[in-house]
């Protein structure tokens, strides 16, 4: 089994600001800005109907985003069950080098995706949002996948639709002329979770901010994470890609401190070579949700 820290939502390139840690401690993933796509804020503000979508996302970008900005909405966790087709499941679209990597890793069904963002905490002060002054900025985990199949979109885009249709909607289906990549490729969940029995799939969501769920250490900007010490990699144990042994892995009397890659989307950790992961990860997700 594999685990992957998969890297999703605005960041400091594509939407240029963090997603929002609200006041009530729920976490607020913001999906990347996408001219090509067909969903908008809007569509976010359908699953968030108690939130205040439209003074949040004007106030904390400076009025640069506003409900008809397009976003793309990937990975597809939380859709609001009115936007569902049949069948509907959780599920990733990936392409070019992003698969291009986790398939050298031979990444696939059976692994796990383990989605991370920036966040930071928010505040509301005479009516308008913005960051509370003394909140870091971090890298939290917010959500998860399972990996039941892997879907070529592609190649056998005809096949994959007649096999499940409800596919139709996302993002990496339904603009072909855009995602156009032989490399295209849909991970979608199962119908349960193989570590979370109450789980409605084999993905989900993170609902509240928790240390559990927290990567940037104490202190640190939100690059530097705080793992377990058995993250450690050595001799016969490979390290999480992108991270190579060295001087980025610092262990101390908490764990470990690494050094996170600040390019890349996914970091790849082979668990066949980790005993600890697995009951780290299922412990992980019975907290986080």
């Amino acid at each position: 089994m594999k685990i992957c820290f998969s890297r999703k939502g605005f960041d400091s390139q594509y939407g240029r600001i963090a997603s929002p840690i609200l006041p009530d401690g729920r976490l607020l993933p913001l999906p990347i800005p996408a001219e090509h796509d067909n969903l908008t804020m809007k569509d976010l503000e359908q699953a968030n109907v108690d939130v205040d979508m439209v003074g949040l996302i004007h106030d904390l970008s400076g009025g640069r985003l506003s409900m008809e900005t397009r976003i793309h909405l990937d990975p597809d966790l939380a859709r609001a069950s009115d936007q569902r087709l049949p069948g509907w499941r959780p599920a990733l679209g990936q392409t070019g080098a992003a698969h291009g990597h986790l398939a050298r890793q031979k990444f696939g069904a059976g692994d796990v995706f383990l989605f991370f963002g920036w966040f930071r905490k928010v505040e509301r002060v005479g009516g308008r949002w913005r960051y509370a002054t003394s909140a870091p900025n971090l890298h939290v985990m917010f959500g998860w996948l399972e990996v039941a199949e892997v879907l070529p979109i592609v190649t056998q885009r005809e096949d994959c639709l007649r096999r499940h249709p409800w596919i139709a909607d996302h993002p990496h289906v339904a603009k072909p002329d855009h995602y156009d990549s032989a490399l295209n490729n849909l991970y979608v969940a199962g119908t349960a979770s193989r570590y979370v029995k109450r789980a409605s799939f084999g993905a989900g969501q993170f609902p509240q901010f928790k240390d559990a769920i927290r990567l940037t250490a104490a202190g640190g900007t939100r690059t530097l994470w705080r793992l377990p010490g058995w993250f450690l990699p050595d001799s016969t144990r490979p390290p999480l890609s992108y991270h190579p042994a060295g001087s980025r892995w610092v262990h101390d009397d908490h764990g470990v401190l690494l050094r996170s890659a600040a390019k890349g989307q996914e970091f790849v950790l082979d668990a066949d070579h980790y005993p600890e992961a697995e009951p780290w990860l299922r412990n992980l997700l019975e907290e986080a949700i």
